[in-house]
């Protein structure tokens, strides 16, 4: 869920730069980018849990889960990013309800992919990695029992 705001970020700037309102076409289109940026996320800590869960350590486990995602992340972030260009710069008739819905999902999917990225793993690592300074009293609990 953290990466909601990423996207709305994104999606944000985009209709600022673009200088395109806030519409029906531009909601839908955060719906849109919301759900592909939680899709994200979600792969991302997945891989990065199945690194841990092989026996891998916690960091080795976030390096190695971001390599392995890496590619795919950016791959579908740039296929849409690519998809929606020609609507986000069109001008024909009946653009104007597509081109907010297209910039949205452009601007939002590059801060997001981005952002899922870079401070996605970190945050994971402050919020996963607490039980881990908790180990060593238990580790150390153990040893005066045995």
């Amino acid at each position: 869920m953290l990466n909601l705001p990423f996207a709305l970020i994104g999606g944000t700037l985009a209709l600022f730069c673009w200088s395109t309102s806030f519409n029906i076409s531009a909601a839908v289109g955060f719906i849109a980018v919301f759900g592909v940026s939680v899709l994200n996320g979600v792969v991302l800590v997945s891989s990065i849990r199945d690194a841990h869960g092989d026996g891998r350590s916690f960091g080795d486990a976030i390096v190695h889960g971001c390599e392995r995602r890496f590619r795919p992340i950016i791959v579908s972030a740039i296929v849409a990013v690519i998809g929606f260009l020609p609507a986000a710069l069109s001008h024909g008739i009946g653009s104007e309800i597509q081109r907010p819905l297209a910039r949205v999902v452009i601007g939002g999917l590059i801060s997001s992919t981005a952002l899922t990225l870079l401070v996605l793993p970190a945050v994971y690592a402050l919020i996963a990695g607490r039980p881990a300074a908790a180990e060593p009293a238990a580790t150390l609990a153990e040893r005066d029992l045995g």
